[in-house]
């Protein structure tokens, strides 16, 4: 791993501990499960080259199941995170078995269409709350004796799973499995070719992607205490792929970057009303134009690969 690499993330890490004594701890968290959500999503299109626009479902869904579980059956916060997680692995398994033989724009109709049978499903279902949600989500007790109400304990809880999260996609990039992910990528025809089972391994980063997913969307409803239908529009979707676009895509920390700056925007400039959406619209175009690899992939490109 390149030295300038090892420092900036000491440097970071440093910044996340001592963040909380600056900025208001929730706002923190809530950009931390974004950030962790636009990473996950980062593995299929920047790293696999698939493009998704149902993401959101297994976010939206892993909310539901964990504030559900944290609310009425009395789970404990990591039973309730755990059984998120797995709720949305199972659903990108079900996803996954029906979109990857397609490719291209077919491909991504195919997760909308399904990731809209999610959302009217958390339309109708009785347990979501309809259009209400559900509505003040106990935090409980982590391992049953360690209280979460307090942001500030929440907040290193939340920072553990972050940092989990996101050395795990470090791992899957930095492993052999990255490499080939790479490879159908570049040139899918050619992966296959050269005798991989180009279905299967999209098959599998497609369920890690969606249980990451499902790892951030189960986190993030114990920290805002409410799930709600927001978490599984399309509109969700749709800005998770602007979060990557713009933090830059097909690098590790680049979506990270974006759902940053695309939350700071969003709550630094709520009081403008709908203005907040063009306002990002605009950012987002003088981007693309102006920083075609994103933000940190553009500071990639330009910055001397020394010390490495």
């Amino acid at each position: 791993m390149p030295r300038m690499t090892i420092v900036a993330g000491i440097i970071v890490l440093g910044a996340l501990l001592v963040l909380p004594q600056f900025i208001y701890p929730v706002f923190l968290m809530k950009a931390m499960c974004f950030a962790l959500f636009a990473c996950a999503f980062n593995l299929l299109l920047g790293f696999t080259g698939l493009l998704s626009f149902g993401h959101a479902a297994f976010f939206g869904s892993a909310s539901y199941i964990s504030a559900h579980a944290l609310k009425v059956w009395g789970f404990t916060p990591e039973l309730a995170i755990l059984a998120a997680t797995l709720n949305s692995a199972l659903l990108g398994y079900l996803f996954a078995y029906v979109a990857i033989r397609r490719q291209g724009i077919y491909f991504a109709m195919i997760t909308l269409a399904l990731s809209q049978m999610v959302f009217f499903a958390a339309l109708q279902l009785p347990f979501t709350g309809g259009e209400d949600g559900i509505q003040a989500v106990p935090r409980g007790a982590l391992f049953g004796f360690i209280d979460l109400s307090d942001n500030r304990t929440l907040y290193f809880f939340v920072l553990a799973i972050f940092l989990f999260g996101l050395f795990a996609v470090w791992r899957i990039v930095h492993s052999p499995f990255g490499q080939i992910l790479k490879a159908i990528r570049e040139n899918e025809t050619r992966a296959m070719s050269l005798g991989y089972r180009v279905d299967y391994y999209k098959l599998v980063v497609f369920v890690l992607s969606a249980t990451l997913s499902g790892l951030a969307g189960g986190t993030k409803a114990l920290v805002v205490q409410v799930a709600s239908l927001t978490d599984v529009t399309w509109q969700m979707s749709g800005e998770v792929v602007l979060m990557t676009l713009l933090g830059g895509m097909g690098t590790i920390f680049g979506p990270a970057v974006g759902a940053t700056v695309v939350l700071s925007l969003q709550n630094y400039l709520s009081s403008l009303g709908s203005l907040v959406t063009i306002i990002i619209g605009v950012i987002f175009v003088v981007c693309v134009l102006a920083f075609r690899r994103g933000i940190v992939g553009e500071l990639q490109a330009r910055w001397p690969r020394r010390n490495q």
